[in-house]
């Protein structure tokens, strides 16, 4: 049966400057999969992520979010928008001067009306999600690598977002911690329904969370396609990316 459309980019094109980075842009995102979107360094994976939210905007296109374009939308009007999609930043994000219970609550004291009680259930709640009960009262500069990447995650998670943007999330773990922040990706998308859009380089990644994958060359979007087709497909730029050398 076919999904629904989650996250809708149609033609966007983007430029910094003299530099063009996407150069007529579709993607479709279905509700409830997991798209994991490719490229080499500097393709622009980072740039089209940061528009499924309104955290950028195109030079031309539309980018809808179940329907609603919020391509065009005033800051002020993208707050519920970015309700529904969170993103977990390459490097964490998270704020030195709070621990991590106050990280994860930030969202929640800025974004909603509930009471300090409600507010500490939906932390403890959270932190439990990605497997971080007891690490509450730590701060940042306290945790691993992998502990940031899940403190990021479980304050994305806080506001019950329908999808999840995640940049780059395995960069700088060891295979142990790769593997676990992949099976905690899927995880949530079993358990809560979570659209996952999720830059990577990390092939190895990519091939074991992915519903679908998106191949990111030239600033265009060259094949999507399962695994399986990606694995067949006779798409030379996309076959020298996947076997360098």
């Amino acid at each position: 049966m076919e999904r629904a459309r989650f996250i809708e980019c149609r033609n966007l094109y983007k430029s910094f400057g003299a530099k063009p980075v996407l150069q007529g842009i579709n993607l479709t995102v279905e509700q409830g999969e997991t798209m994991m979107i490719l490229g080499g360094s500097g393709s622009g994976k980072t740039v089209l992520l940061k528009h499924m939210n309104g955290l950028m905007s195109p030079d031309s296109g539309e980018v809808f979010l179940e329907g609603l374009e919020i391509s065009r939308l005033e800051e002020d009007e993208l707050e519920e928008a970015r309700k529904k999609v969170a993103m977990v930043f390459q490097g964490s994000a998270l704020f030195d001067s709070l621990t991590v219970s106050e990280n994860v609550a930030y969202p929640l004291e800025e974004h909603t009306d509930g009471s300090p009680g409600e507010i500490r259930d939906r932390v403890r709640e959270v932190l439990s999600l990605v497997g971080l009960d007891g690490a509450g009262e730590l701060y940042p500069a306290e945790l691993s690598g992998g502990m940031k990447k899940r403190a990021a995650l479980a304050r994305a998670l806080a506001l019950n977002p329908k999808g999840l943007l995640y940049d780059e999330p395995t960069t700088g773990l060891d295979t142990v911690m790769t593997q676990r922040i992949n099976r905690l990706i899927r995880d949530l998308q079993e358990r809560l329904g979570v659209t996952s859009v999720v830059v990577t380089h990390d092939l190895e990644s990519a091939f074991a969370v992915a519903d679908r994958l998106a191949f990111l060359t030239a600033g265009q979007i060259g094949i999507v396609g399962t695994r399986d087709e990606i694995r067949a497909s006779a798409d030379i730029n996309l076959h020298e990316f996947l076997s360098p050398g």
